[in-house]
């Protein structure tokens, strides 16, 4: 193929560009990919490290399974362990979202949330960092409060494995506050480059390079991107709760069949408490919602925590700070999105609806008021009271003395209508 040394090259390095020949620095045809030398195994590739700092190999299996605490945790329950941003651990065994581990500051060992802590010297201790973010979902964490010009974070790249991509908030006279992405590309010697004017030996050195100067880019690097403290797990093996460890603390609303609660659990978890009106239904169909609940886990779904089987019966899910998502449009905040963010909110409800289709079940309520939204403006889908499987593509239902029938290929109608809610 060969080298376009004889061509100008594009100013601009979002994703999207040609290869760039690692010799001459400039843009070549389509072809073979240049691929990261293999190493010999007497060393490990670090995204942090310039090639010359060359880490050398783990001398025991345990060294692999150190990881260093991202924020702080208090101890909630018995058995788990109390964290502080920075501390080191050993990961002793992994398994679900709570790993038994041994804190290197105290010897204690014990419980710890997998989601607060990351690989130690790994890019994940990197504020920056984003790992296995999608390019969407880096425009809503960017584009959330908090976050203002030139912030910025740094993601896998969804298109070629091994690589990264950069995402910088920025301001468009026509569109208003924006996200662009350029793709950072690999150097056969290990070094990375936006723009082959300028390479780096690491992400860290290109960060702090960026931070500086334009060089090509929208502006320069601002803040990394803020995101909130994330919730810890839900407790391991605690599916069946007792009543007294609830505390309801606000009603939020009431239908036919019950009540919705905001609550405290342990004094130390907010949440959402559903819970089932005397004589309006079974216990058997109630506690059948949270079983559905219970298989269906996706972030666009409302994730189900736990229940109370003695009656008054409750089903314990995560609570969603700013209502449903009728009431939010109505009120100020909501009245103000523009219509890029209402067509993404939308994108994220199609999301959900297109998972259960994919798990061949069908919502039967879908509609503005069963979707729910958080304190960073995400929508999950809520109310699975009358969800079904399906099989064979089709259920029919006999309600009140009539027959409804209900196919997965209605999904897109009902979304349309939900769609139409969120826009009017």
């Amino acid at each position: 193929m060969g080298c376009c040394c004889s061509l100008d090259w594009d100013e601009g390095w979002e994703e999207g560009d040609l290869e760039i020949c690692q010799t001459c620095h400039y843009p070549i045809e389509p072809g073979t990919k240049p691929q990261r030398p293999a190493l010999n195994g007497s060393e490990f590739y670090n995204p942090l490290l310039s090639p010359d700092g060359m880490t050398p190999p783990p001398s025991s299996p345990l060294q692999d399974k150190l990881v260093v605490a991202l924020y702080d945790y208090d101890s909630t329950h018995e058995g788990d362990l109390v964290l502080r941003t920075g501390e080191q651990l050993r990961v002793l065994e992994e398994s679900g979202e709570w790993w038994k581990a041994q804190s290197l500051t105290t010897g204690r060992v014990g419980y710890i949330p997998s989601n607060f802590v990351a690989k130690l010297n790994s890019l994940e201790q990197e504020p920056w960092f984003f790992k296995a973010l999608s390019r969407k979902d880096a425009e809503r964490q960017l584009l959330t409060a908090g976050n203002t010009h030139g912030a910025f974070l740094i993601r896998e790249s969804e298109s070629t494995k091994g690589s990264f991509s950069l995402s910088v908030r920025d301001f468009d006279q026509d569109q208003g506050e924006v996200v662009k992405h350029y793709k950072i590309r690999n150097m056969d010697n290990g070094g990375f480059y936006i723009s082959p004017r300028i390479t780096f030996d690491s992400l860290h050195n290109l960060v702090e390079h960026y931070m500086r100067n334009t060089d090509g880019l929208c502006t320069r690097l601002g803040k990394p991107c803020q995101t909130q403290k994330p919730q810890k797990p839900w407790w391991q093996d605690e599916w069946e709760v007792p009543r007294e460890n609830l505390k309801l603390e606000e009603k939020l609303g009431a239908g036919q069949f019950g009540e919705v609660w905001k609550g405290m659990y342990n004094g130390h978890t907010k949440v959402a408490i559903k819970s089932l009106k005397q004589g309006s239904m079974s216990p058997e169909a109630f506690l059948a919602e949270a079983n559905l609940m219970k298989k269906l886990r996706h972030p666009r779904l409302v994730r189900l925590y736990a229940v109370v089987t003695q009656r008054p019966m409750y089903i314990i899910t995560e609570f969603m700070e700013k209502g449903n998502l009728v009431d939010f449009l109505k009120g100020s905040e909501g009245s103000r999105l523009t219509i890029y963010k209402l067509l993404d909110m939308s994108a994220q409800i199609a999301e959900g609806m297109a998972f259960l289709e994919k798990k061949n079940y069908i919502h039967r309520d879908l509609r503005a008021a069963n979707i729910l939204v958080s304190e960073a403006i995400c929508c999950k889908i809520a109310d699975f009271g009358l969800a079904r499987l399906i099989e064979d593509d089709e259920y029919t239902a006999q309600e009140g003395g009539s027959t409804q029938s209900f196919r997965l290929g209605t999904c897109p109608t009902v979304f349309y209508m939900c769609f139409y809610e969120c826009l009017m």
